[in-house]
């Protein structure tokens, strides 16, 4: 009897070692974690966030090398390097995900393991003082032979069941290595991205220096558009105000610069002159081209969805990492450039065909007034945290939802 305890305890004693082995997880990053509720749903937009902007990023990186002007193709160089900048902070948000995933599958697993391996330790005390137990006081402990061969019965069957639930348990911490070395897979993905973000910023913020140095000779115009602009501000009541301000703005440029050229004077002054041409009929025009959202980031408020205040949202609110990257939505020109009233710093791009695209809630701009941007340009940083970044879409002047015109 003796030996098939010994073999019980051997059985208990390799699965009570495995549980005290379960390593300890690393350090956690600076990056703080994401809630394990919402971690799978953020795993899933941070990879097709990711997706999107490798393929942009690719798109530009061709653009910029099949470009003959060197504005063109200092622009499309920095869309793709803002891209770039866009796909490491996705990179960065799917490995916090997949941390965060595996950090909360194995503090289940630990509390799982704690729970089955209090019996199992009853168990192997009790099996140790029995084993501690001279054979020659058993046999002269009251009873049979008979109850011996009884005890010794039950320990024999007990040891299969002892071996199935040990091996379940071994399973379980097989489980918890592979977890343990998913979550430092994740934590290193997570260092290697932060690292490559800050070499893409750092080349993103080189290329910047480059394009103001060339627009020296530009930037008296540039002064007088962005003075023009603030004053507009001042005037405005509200931001809506502001949107239509400039909107009459661009409407006089356009019209100034559809005017035709001064007539030549006729050889026949008794001549009529001839007719003015008709005025083209109104077209409806199309949406910008390759329109996408200005930054990553979570949904919290969408199109038509009911604010604080009770009124109806005009754009879509969104929750971006701190310091991520804001791109312009598509090609136009850049109507103002700074902070206004409550809403942080913002950029009004005028894009043809009386569209507008309002983007507000950003910590640094890094555009100014009258700068041509394409789709895909950096115009600045986002603060993020508890500081959302809205977009709105106008089409003369009136919202509409940018979700409908995503490519």
């Amino acid at each position: 009897m003796r030996r098939v305890i010994l073999t019980a305890l051997a059985v208990i004693g390799t699965g009570t070692a495995l549980t005290l082995a379960l390593p300890s997880s690393d350090a956690a990053p600076a990056t703080a974690l994401i809630d394990p509720a919402e971690a799978e749903a953020a795993l899933a937009r941070a990879t097709r966030e990711g997706k999107l902007a490798d393929a942009r990023a690719q798109k530009l990186t061709a653009e910029a090398e099949a470009a003959t002007e060197a504005a063109e193709k200092t622009a499309s160089e920095a869309a793709a390097l803002a891209a770039r900048i866009q796909q490491a902070e996705a990179g960065i948000e799917a490995a916090r995900a997949r941390l965060a995933i595996a950090k909360d599958q194995r503090a289940r697993l630990t509390a799982r393991l704690a729970a089955k391996q209090a019996p199992t330790a009853r168990l192997a005390a009790a099996l140790q003082t029995a084993a501690r137990r001279p054979l020659a006081l058993a046999a002269l402990q009251p009873g049979s032979l008979e109850d011996v061969v009884h005890v010794r019965a039950v320990m024999a069957s007990a040891v299969p069941q002892i071996r199935a639930r040990t091996a379940a348990l071994r399973a379980d911490l097989d489980r918890g290595r592979a977890l343990e070395a998913q979550a430092s897979a994740a934590l290193e993905q997570l260092r290697s991205g932060e690292s490559e973000l800050l070499q893409r910023r750092s080349a993103l913020a080189a290329l910047e220096q480059q394009q103001r140095l060339a627009s020296r000779t530009t930037r008296a115009a540039a002064l007088r558009e962005a003075e023009r602009a603030l004053a507009l501000a001042e005037e405005a009541r509200d931001l809506d105000g502001l949107v239509g301000k400039l909107g009459e703005v661009a409407a006089l440029r356009d019209e100034l610069a559809a005017l035709p050229g001064p007539v030549l004077r006729p050889a026949d002054l008794s001549a009529a002159l001839p007719p003015e041409p008709a005025p083209a009929p109104s077209a409806s025009a199309p949406p910008p081209a390759d329109f996408q959202l200005p930054v990553q980031g979570r949904t919290l408020v969408g199109f038509g969805a009911k604010r604080a205040s009770g009124l109806a949202s005009t754009g879509l609110t969104l929750a971006p990492a701190p310091q991520a990257q804001v791109v312009a939505p598509a090609r136009g020109r850049v109507a103002f450039a700074g902070a206004y009233r409550g809403f942080g710093r913002i950029v009004i791009i005028e894009h043809p065909g009386g569209w507008t695209s309002l983007v507000t809630g950003l910590e640094r701009v890094d555009v100014a007034v009258g700068d041509a941007v394409i789709g895909g340009s950096p115009v600045g940083r986002a603060a993020g945290g508890a500081s959302p970044v809205t977009i709105e879409l106008r089409r003369d002047g009136k919202p509409v939802n940018p979700l409908q015109y995503l490519r």
